[in-house]
Parts: structure tokens; sequence; C-alpha cells
């Protein structure tokens, strides 16, 4: 339902950036951004009944109960945020996670198109730390409600046109700036700001980096590609290509569970 508003900001960054002599749009790069966007769009659409029908099956056996009021709203959008944070995290911490999350990170460049490239395998990996909620006691309905607001947030974030907030404002909320630092190749950006409401998340957990030094967009080996299939693939290939050679369980587990920038442990040293 956000996406005409998506849209209609997206017009606007463009003609807004070219107004001032400059363009955060590469045409390939933003037709990469909405294969994904659409692929992930057919999978969301086709799973996305099956996965709110399994909160309200283990709503049933929950263990409290969140009220369904303003302030019970506000409780789950901030405890919606904290999983973010330590899903987030595992995303870029632990390899099959990342495998994931890579897509998200392959674009070089920092516009409001990036926000929407998204793996078609992410929903699946998202899921395996929101079940926990309706146990809890969080009604379905509640963090589906409360997901949306916080996904709506983190659009806007993902630009160069917005530069610094009001002080205040720069200590508690995820910024456009906050988050340019978290899509930087920078050593000092690596693995950093992984908030995406509330920055208090990061300064609490000291994975909080500001943003001083330009931006490298990108990972730190650039994919070279828009093929929508090796974009969205690509890593989950490597993934299994690496799992094929392990000579144990326990290599394998290592390989599916350190973090990505591990070497595979089966390789010789050079």
């Amino acid at each position: 339902m956000a996406l005409p508003l998506f849209a209609l900001l997206l017009v606007a960054e463009v003609l807004y950036t070219r107004s001032q002599g400059g363009n955060v749009y590469a045409l390939k790069d933003f037709g990469g951004s909405m294969s994904q966007l659409g692929i992930n769009s057919v999978v969301r659409f086709v799973t996305g009944g099956a996965l709110i029908g399994l909160h309200f099956f283990l709503y049933q056996f929950r263990v409290f109960e969140v009220p369904n009021t303003v302030w019970g709203w506000v409780f789950t959008f901030v405890v919606i945020d904290l999983v973010f944070y330590w899903y987030h995290r595992a995303q870029h911490r632990v390899r099959f996670m990342w495998c994931a999350h890579v897509v998200h990170h392959s674009s070089e460049h920092m516009n409001l198109g990036t926000a929407l490239r998204q793996s078609p395998t992410g929903p699946f990996t998202r899921a395996l730390f929101y079940w926990p909620l309706p146990l809890l006691g969080f009604h379905p309905l509640l963090v589906a409600s409360a997901g949306a607001v916080a996904t709506i947030y983190g659009f806007w974030t993902h630009t160069e046109v917005i530069k610094k907030l009001w002080a205040p404002l720069e200590w508690l909320l995820v910024t456009p700036s906050h988050h340019r630092a978290h899509h930087g190749s920078n050593p000092e950006y690596v693995d950093r700001n992984y908030g995406n409401v509330l920055i208090i998340w990061d300064r609490l957990f000291g994975t909080f980096e500001p943003e001083v030094a330009p931006v490298r967009y990108g990972l730190l080996t650039n994919i070279n590609t828009y093929n929508p299939l090796r974009i969205a693939f690509a890593e989950w290939v490597r993934l299994f290509r690496d799992s094929f050679q392990a000579r144990s369980f326990r290599q394998l587990g290592q390989l599916w569970f350190r973090p990505p920038r591990s070497q595979p442990v089966f390789t010789d040293p050079q």
C-alpha cells in the first residue's frame, strides 16, 4: 500500500538531485533494485498468508498478553525495533543470513531505490527472529501493523539528500546519516549501525559509528552484475558450493554460522 508513496518520493529525489546538478541514480543499478523488489514481492505474496497463519497458531499458546491499546501498540513497536536490531546484526554476522541480506548491500549507490532492493529469501530469514513474538503475547495484527510502520520508516533513511538532522533526533533515531554509514564499505563503517528506527540500540550495544569520512557504498568485493538471478542468489550458490567441499559436519556448521567474511575452514592458508 505504501508503494505509490515510495514511487512519488523516488521521482522527487530524482528531480531534486538533477536540479542540484547531480544524479544519485544509475539506470542499470536502479533496474537491478527494482528486479529484486519484484521477486521479493512475489515471494511475500505467496508466503505471507502462511507466515501470519503461523503467528495466529502460536498466539494460542501465548505466555502473556499485550493489550490492544495505543500503549500496547507503542510497546509492540519498540520491541519489534529491538528484535530487528538483533535480526539485522545476525544478517551481517551469520553467513547463511548474509546470503539473503547481501542483496540489499550490493548496490554501489545510495538512493531511495536501494531501500527497495530486498532479497527474495529475506522473508524466510526474518521469520526465524519474529516467531517468538506471538508466543510472548504480541497479537499478530499488532505485530503486522507495527512492523509495517517500521518498514516504511526505514525507506526514507536511504538517501543522500538529507544530511544531518537536529542533534537530539540524531542521538535518538536512525537517520540517513547513520544509515549511509551502515551501507559503507569503509573499514570503520563495516558492520555498524544496525538499527531501523531507534539508534539507541547501537549506542547501547556498542555498534554505533557516526558518519564522518565520505562513504564508499557497496560490498568489500562488489558483484559487478545487474542480472536479477545473480543478484538474488549468487551468495547462496557460493555457500552451497563451499558446503559440498566441507570435510565434516563441524566444518559445515562453521560455514553456515560463522561471519560471512570468514574464509572457508577447509581452505589451506596461502
